[in-house]
C-alpha cells in the first residue's frame, strides 16, 4: 500500500470514535426538512473543531466546508434533513437517541443520511493533518430540503452561490460500494372537471370521480409496459393520492385528481411521460401537470424547482468511477461492487441538470433509509471517511 493510503486508513481507524460521537451529536437534533437550522449548527461546528479552511452557510442554509484551493473542485454532499419518525411503536429504540452500542450508532438519520457528513468531517481532518496541498478545492456540502425536494440545494449552489462542481460524490448510503446513477423520477397531477348535480339525480351530473377511476385503472396498466434498462431497470408509475370534490356529500362529484409518483428509466423524460398520461385522458375533461415545489427554508429564503428529477447514469469506465475504484483498492487491496440506487438522490440535479460527474459512495445499507430502527455500523462510517480522503488524493493525481 502506497504510504499516503496507509496513513489515510490509519488515520480512520484512530478517529473512529470520534466519527461516531460526531454522528450521534447530530442525530440527537431533530432535522426534518425545513427544520435543519440546529443540525447545521453543529455540523458546521464540528467542521471548523476538524480545521477546516472555510465554513459557512449559504443563503438556502446549506453548510460549505472548504478544503484547499485547487482549479478544479470536487464536492462530497450529504443532505442533512431527515424524515420523521412514523409510528413510533415500530421502533425498538429512542429514534433521538444516538446510541452508540454493540458496533453501530443509533437513530434517524444515521443510514439517511447524517452519517456520511459525519464520515467526510473525518475526512477533511485527516487531509488537514496529511497536509493536503494538492490542486484542488474540495466543498464538503451538508445540504438541506432533500427529503422534501430532490437536487433543490444543489440548483441553489449552483446559480445563486455560483459553484458549480468538477466531480461530486454523494454520501447517500451504498452499502461501502460504489454507485454510478439510479431511476429519475417526477410527480405528475391529472386533474378532472366534472358537472355537479343532486346526488338524487346522478344522471344530470358528469361524476369526476368515476371520469378519474377509468383513467386510474389505465395507469395501472400502462405500468405493465413502461421502458426497461439493463442497468437501472424498468421505468414505473403508480398513484399515491385520489382526492375529489362536490358541493357536498349529497351531489355528484365536480372534480377529482390523481398524484402519480412516476419512476424514470434510461430513455424516459418529462415530455415522454406527459405523453403517456395526455394518451389515457383523450376525449375526457381533464388536464396534466407537472407539480412545482416551493417552499421557505429555515434561513427565512423562499427557492423552488419544478418536480421533475431527471434520470441519470455514469459509464463504468468514466473516469469519476474509475477513480473511485482506484481509491477504495488503494486502501483495501480488492476492487468494489459497482451498482445503483432504488430511491432518488441529489444526483438529480448535480448529473442530471448540470451534467456535473458524480458516483455514490455512504455509509450503511438503503433499506433502512426511512425505516424504523435505522442504524449504522461504526466500521462504515470508518471506511467511509478514509475512502473520501484517498479519492481526493486519486483525483487530484488523476488531474495533473
Amino acid at each position: 500500500m502506497n504510504n499516503i493510503y496507509k496513513q489515510i486508513a490509519d488515520l480512520s481507524e484512530k478517529y473512529k470514535n470520534k466519527t461516531a460521537e460526531n454522528l450521534s451529536k447530530l442525530v440527537q437534533i431533530k432535522s426534518v426538512s425545513l427544520e435543519e437550522k440546529e443540525v447545521q449548527l453543529e455540523l458546521k461546528r464540528q467542521m471548523i473543531e476538524a480545521g477546516f479552511d472555510e465554513v459557512k452557510i449559504d443563503g438556502l442554509g446549506n453548510v460549505l466546508g472548504r478544503i484547499g484551493n485547487g482549479k478544479k473542485i470536487l464536492a462530497i454532499d450529504a443532505h442533512m434533513d431527515t424524515v420523521d419518525f412514523g409510528n413510533m411503536d415500530n421502533w425498538e429504540f429512542d429514534p433521538l437517541s444516538g446510541e452508540i452500542k454493540d458496533g453501530f450508532v443509533h437513530g434517524r438519520g444515521t443510514v439517511d443520511q447524517e452519517g456520511g457528513a459525519a464520515a467526510f468531517v473525518t475526512s477533511g481532518k485527516i487531509l488537514k493533518e496529511l497536509g493536503f496541498d494538492k490542486d484542488l478545492t474540495i466543498y464538503f456540502v451538508g445540504s438541506v430540503m432533500e427529503e422534501d425536494c430532490d437536487g433543490l440545494c444543489w440548483k441553489y449552489i449552483v446559480e445563486e452561490e455560483k459553484i458549480k462542481p468538477d466531480y461530486a460524490i454523494s454520501t447517500e448510503p451504498t452499502n461501502l460500494n460504489i454507485y454510478r446513477g439510479h431511476r429519475g423520477r417526477m410527480e405528475i397531477r391529472v386533474s378532472f372537471k366534472g358537472v355537479s348535480s343532486h346526488g338524487s339525480a346522478p344522471e344530470r351530473g358528469k361524476n369526476a370521480i368515476y371520469m378519474a377511476s377509468k383513467v386510474a385503472l389505465e395507469i395501472e396498466k400502462l405500468n405493465n409496459r413502461l421502458a426497461f434498462d439493463e442497468f437501472l431497470g424498468k421505468g414505473s408509475v403508480t398513484i399515491s393520492e385520489f382526492k375529489s370534490g362536490s358541493p357536498s356529500l349529497c351531489a355528484v362529484a365536480d372534480y377529482a385528481h390523481l398524484h402519480l409518483d412516476r419512476r424514470l428509466t434510461w430513455g424516459e423524460t418529462k415530455e415522454s411521460a406527459v405523453a403517456e398520461i395526455e394518451e389515457l385522458i383523450k376525449g375526457i375533461d381533464a388536464k396534466v401537470e407537472v407539480l412545482n415545489y416551493e417552499e421557505t427554508s429555515y434561513t427565512g429564503k423562499k427557492y423552488g424547482m419544478e418536480k421533475y428529477y431527471p434520470t441519470w447514469k455514469m459509464p463504468e469506465d468514466h473516469e469519476i468511477v474509475q477513480v473511485g475504484v482506484n481509491a477504495f483498492k488503494s486502501l483495501y487491496g480488492n476492487k468494489p461492487k459497482i451498482d445503483k440506487w432504488t430511491f432518488s438522490t441529489n444526483g438529480v440535479t448535480i448529473n442530471g441538470f448540470y451534467n456535473i460527474p458524480i458516483i455514490g459512495f455512504g455509509p450503511g445499507n438503503e433499506v433502512l433509509a426511512h425505516a424504523p430502527n435505522e442504524k449504522v455500523p461504526i466500521e462504515d462510517l470508518r471506511v467511509a471517511s478514509a475512502f473520501y480522503a484517498s479519492f481526493a488524493y486519486k483525483l487530484a493525481e488523476n488531474i495533473k
